[in-house]
């Protein structure tokens, strides 16, 4: 009897220590998120994109693949808001259709980055040994060579599309979050509650998705937060190049792209996407701040 009595309150104890999902959502997290204002501007801000890019069929006043030559170039108007690009589609309708691309690469490569990052480290992190320096070995590989050239190389042995895009950002820029959830996951294996865990008989596998993944995913969730933004730069680099979403599909980086030919004579070409950009990125960069905050132990209520 006292042997069942003490199983049941190491099992009790490993449960009470491992957080309920939706740690973020709760009041004391939001009351942190919301004192930080440009944290609130910035979600603000990618609510508004994402309801752009859902809508776009329904937002976008003309058809952005379809040009007239007899407007190529020309300045915003009050038919054309944001003017024509160099064959003569509306630049307005080409921006809304470009945040759908934008979204879906920041987002989804970032998942799939999270997803294979938090395995990776919590795997190396957990069992240690042979299997931790061989997983840590393969991250400070990948991290040596430079992200941009590795996915140059992958998009062009593969070829140009969306799709492609999102894999090959998502499974070459996973190596910070494998060390983050590394790092943390090897200073709380040896925790009481670990112990515990362990002591009442639970597998490895469920220590590890039950007691410490959750543990860790605090730092992955602003980091998560804090990459999108560099993910959408690397999405509109590729386009740039000529190796990432294949023209006519409207992205931001392919109409940087066309409008760097015409940059002295149809400079808003370039202006209007580089502008998106910058408050996509400055958004999603200001939401991790205020992310980073409410989860941050040492705030203050």
């Amino acid at each position: 009897m006292q042997t069942a009595s003490t199983s049941s309150t190491l099992a009790a104890t490993a449960d009470q220590a491992t957080p309920r999902p939706g740690g973020f959502f709760q009041s004391r997290g939001w009351r942190r998120f919301i004192r930080y204002r440009p944290g609130v501007v910035g979600l603000f801000v990618i609510l508004l994109l994402v309801a752009v890019a859902v809508t776009a069929p329904v937002l976008a006043p003309y058809d952005p693949y379809k040009g007239d030559t007899a407007l190529r170039g020309a300045a915003p108007s009050r038919d054309f808001l944001l003017g024509n690009d160099a064959i003569g589609r509306d630049m307005l309708s080409r921006l809304i259709y470009g945040a759908r691309v934008a979204l879906i690469v920041g987002i989804l490569a970032t998942a799939i980055a999270m997803s294979i990052g938090v395995t990776i480290g919590a795997l190396a992190g957990f069992f240690g040994g042979w299997i931790d320096t061989l997983l840590s070995r393969v991250v400070d590989t990948l991290m040596a060579f430079p992200t941009i050239a590795l996915l140059i190389t992958l998009s062009a042995v593969v070829g140009p599309s969306l799709k492609v895009v999102v894999i090959a950002i998502g499974t070459t820029v996973w190596a910070s979050y494998a060390r983050v959830v590394r790092a943390d996951i090897m200073s709380l294996r040896q925790r009481d509650f670990i112990m515990a865990a362990q002591a009442v008989g639970s597998t490895s596998g469920r220590v590890m998705f039950r007691h410490l993944i959750p543990n860790v995913l605090g730092p992955v969730v602003v980091l998560a937060s804090l990459s999108i933004g560099n993910l959408i730069i690397l999405e509109s680099a590729l386009s740039f190049l000529g190796v990432g979403v294949t023209p006519p599909t409207a992205s931001w980086g392919g109409m940087l792209s066309d409008g760097r030919a015409y940059i002295r004579t149809y400079p808003h070409i370039s202006i209007v996407p580089g502008i998106a950009i910058t408050i996509t990125v400055l958004a999603f960069n200001l939401l991790g701040d205020g992310v980073r905050d409410a989860l941050d132990p040492k705030q203050r209520d």
